[in-house]
């Protein structure tokens, strides 16, 4: 074996608690002891290999599901066995096949409405001339916006889930990247708790579901799964459903909510983006909106890595072997930051991808290769339609105060501040 090089005399525990809580700082700083790529052992996935090199990266994400495959333990720990985070090889391909439909084409139209709905319920709250965080009120949009397009939820069925599903990501997303205790206690089991309120939730929906006698019109995700079959003609179980709606929740929930927040964060610092954003928006372009989305994904990069197993006896990696067993985890973060493909990265301009689409080999907010986010299409849709509903209805204030810091909250990267701006409605 041939393991890229790694820090010594570091203990694994202290690694494991660097990495965890420090983890930008410590990827920066050994990217720029060691290059492109570089060895830790870290609890929960041992030795590891963390790739920031944009080669090395397409490499990790062209392997053969059988050589590199789903990384051991994964976010299933949080979603259950039928998460797709759980599956691998034909398993996982077989699932996609499944969930690609809702989020592609024609069904991303009938979703904006609902998408415009909420964020116009939500702007009615929103304080004038007062300066306020965005991170919360895009967290229950986004919400929201999940639990009609996706759950098809309505009534007291909408409400509970409304209530609980906050707590359950801002405490999942902490627990996440820690070890699971061998038996439930304090957070771990409010934890299971809260999923046990949820499985009721959803079990009541997918029996609505399947005893509505208009299913096959009805466009929300749980109802496409509950009448999609395999090739084989076999039905998703309701256990599965259920993972699967609460990984698609999950997935897209924070995350997206995240990146809005940032987005208002760094356009109320940029005057000239900022302009530029509400001229357009009195139009039917969206180009530069989009240049902009782009831009904030990878200037504010919310997920910062992506992992895989060593599945083969050896994955070679340019000049390295990794032995099986091992974990290999791409830099998100760090792809996004490479200054060959971005010049002046740390420069916010969302000129670099006007007028084309981002290069799949530097850009990957949503992964890459097998196990790309399949949601990624509904969540720019999403982003699209909230900051034009947005622009239309209140004019941001600009500020020339420093960029809110970087807060990691265990999964998503967020403003420190909560994204804070000022508005006056129009």
């Amino acid at each position: 074996m041939n393991w890229p090089p790694a820090p010594r005399r570091v203990p694994k525990s202290v690694q494991g608690a660097m990495y965890a809580l420090q983890r930008r700082r410590v990827v920066n700083r050994l990217t720029a002891r060691f290059g492109g790529a570089f060895s830790l052992n870290v609890p929960l996935w041992g030795r590891m290999v963390v790739v920031t090199d944009p080669a090395l990266a397409k490499q990790v994400f062209a392997a053969d599901p059988e050589v590199l495959g789903n990384i051991q333990p994964n976010l299933s720990r949080m979603f259950g066995p039928g998460s797709i985070f759980a599956l691998d090889g034909a398993e996982h391909r077989a699932r996609r096949k499944l969930l690609t439909p809702p989020f592609h084409g024609k069904a991303m139209h009938r979703y904006e409405a609902i998408v415009e709905e909420e964020t116009r319920r939500e702007l009615a709250c929103w304080p004038e001339n007062t300066e306020f965080q965005t991170l919360e009120p895009m967290m229950r949009i986004t919400l929201n916006i999940i639990l009609r397009a996706i759950f098809g939820a309505g009534g007291a069925e909408l409400e509970g889930l409304r209530r609980g599903i906050p707590p359950w990501v801002t405490l999942g997303s902490r627990l996440v990247v820690l070890p699971s205790p061998r038996r439930d206690f304090g957070p771990w089991r409010r934890l299971r708790q809260y999923r046990e309120e949820y499985d009721a939730l959803v079990g009541t929906l997918i029996d609505r579901a399947i005893a509505d006698p208009d299913l096959d019109d009805r466009t929300d995700v749980l109802s496409v799964l509950v009448r999609s079959r395999y090739e084989d003609g076999t039905a998703m179980s309701r256990s599965d459903i259920a993972d699967e709606l609460l990984t698609l929740l999950a997935a897209g929930h924070e995350t997206t909510a995240s990146t809005l927040a940032w987005a208002f964060e760094r356009i109320s610092r940029h005057p000239e983006v900022l302009a530029r954003l509400v001229a357009e928006a009195d139009t039917d372009d969206n180009e530069y909106r989009q240049a902009v989305i782009y831009e904030v994904q990878r200037n504010r990069t919310v997920i910062d890595f992506a992992a895989r197993n060593v599945n083969a006896p050896v994955f070679e990696l340019g000049d390295y072997r990794i032995p099986r067993g091992a974990s290999v985890s791409v830099s998100l973060a760090q792809m996004h930051w490479n200054a060959t493909a971005f010049p002046e990265p740390q420069r916010f301009d969302p000129q670099r991808f006007l007028g084309q689409r981002p290069s799949v080999s530097f850009w990957m907010p949503f992964g890459g290769g097998t196990r790309r986010c399949v949601g990624a299409a509904f969540a720019n849709m999403e982003m699209d339609v909230v900051l034009r509903t947005v622009l239309r209805s209140v004019r941001i204030d600009t500020t020339d105060r420093p960029a809110e810091k970087i807060h990691n909250r265990g999964v998503a990267f967020t403003p420190r501040d909560g994204g804070r701006v000022t508005v006056h409605r129009l």
